[in-house]
């Protein structure tokens, strides 16, 4: 009952704090992380076998198991407190678990941010018919709370059959106007991969790829969002421009031509995002929105990712948002810092 009560007080506090992350790692205290940065709590530091303890509360036996025998293991939970996702592993002190704290109801599109011009973006992207769509950035930038956006406008406005295939299932989302299947990597699938060929073969409208993670899954990502599916996935870059060179990169040189054309022609969009520090505490997003023009697919066909920026730059018509718009709209608003603004620029031309 007292680790029960230690870990109970340890997930109200996440809530408290308004933290994203809670950390318990042997040797250490418990950490929140708060805003971005990581703050140490005023407790003893946890023992391995401690730990392993709380993580026999939050997990299914199942995963438990598999944790002990493959020391790494992915998942989500509902508790009194909310919904989390938690990955358990093991570090050469002993267990370990990143746990994080997720939204127990979804943020419409127009909860992600006060710009219209991004809100009408946004929306063109959820009423798109087919083609990929890639919302990137780095981990803990929102992407998940995006996609999941994304999803629930089309579960509204549309009657579609919208596949999720994820590791962990992170929103729980009801049927609305559209039919939703939720697969979770693991426990209902074996791996993406498995997922994605299989997917074909279940008459859907709308995939989600919670993570473009090897050739195999961008490969077929890519052949479904041609087949006349839309496909929505994630990516771990920091802008539109990385996020094409990233998926092209993974081929061997044989066949970059043929993924570019491939791109050129199904591309549709890239939302890249991230939070930053906000004046008063807590943190606001930033976007980036590359949408597909004649002149965006003739640039990916020859190679000219470089250039894209400059596109974006100018295509507010066109529905496009580059990161220096969007950080201005904040700045004007007084919710980011000069000094948040020029980093956030610097870190893109990274």
């Amino acid at each position: 009952m007292q680790t029960a009560a230690t870990l109970d007080a340890l997930l109200n506090l996440v809530r408290q704090q308004s933290a994203s992350d809670l950390h318990l790692s042997s040797g250490r205290p418990a950490m929140l992380r708060i805003d971005g940065k990581l703050v140490a709590t005023n407790d003893a530091p946890l023992d391995s076998d401690t730990i392993a303890t709380m993580l026999g509360l939050l997990m299914p036996k199942a995963e438990f198991d598999s944790w002990q025998q493959k020391h790494e293991c992915d998942f989500a939970c509902d508790t009194t407190q909310g919904r989390f996702r938690i990955n358990a592993y093991h570090t050469h002190q002993g267990a370990a678990v990143a746990i994080r704290a997720l939204n127990s109801t979804l943020v419409g599109i127009d909860m992600l941010t006060d710009n219209a011009h991004i809100h009408q973006s946004l929306q063109k992207i959820a009423s798109l018919q087919s083609g990929l769509v890639l919302v990137t950035g780095a981990t803990g930038s929102g992407k998940s709370t995006t996609l999941a956006a994304l999803v629930d406008y089309i579960n509204e406005h549309r009657a579609a059959h919208i596949l999720t295939i994820e590791d962990p299932i992170e929103f729980i989302h009801e049927c609305k106007s559209s039919l939703i299947s939720q697969r979770q990597v693991g426990t209902d699938t074996q791996s993406f991969e498995q997922a994605l060929r299989a997917a074909l073969r279940e008459d859907p409208d709308v995939i989600l790829v919670g993570e473009l993670r090897d050739l195999q899954t961008i490969r077929l990502a890519l052949t479904a969002a041609e087949t006349g599916h839309l496909v929505l996935a994630t990516l771990h870059t920091m802008s539109a421009s990385k996020s094409i060179d990233r998926i092209v990169d993974v081929f061997d040189a044989a066949e970059k031509h043929m993924v570019r054309t491939m791109l050129a022609d199904s591309l549709q969009a890239v939302v890249a995002q991230r939070l930053l520090p906000a004046t008063n505490g807590g943190r606001v997003a930033a976007f980036e929105i590359l949408l597909r023009t004649p002149a965006v697919a003739n640039l990916i066909r020859e190679n000219k990712s470089a250039q894209l920026p400059s596109v974006i730059q100018t295509g507010l018509s066109a529905g496009m948002i580059s990161l220096e718009s969007s950080l201005n709209h904040l700045l004007r608003q007084g919710k980011i810092s000069q000094e948040t603004k020029t980093l956030a620029i610097t870190q893109q031309n990274l």
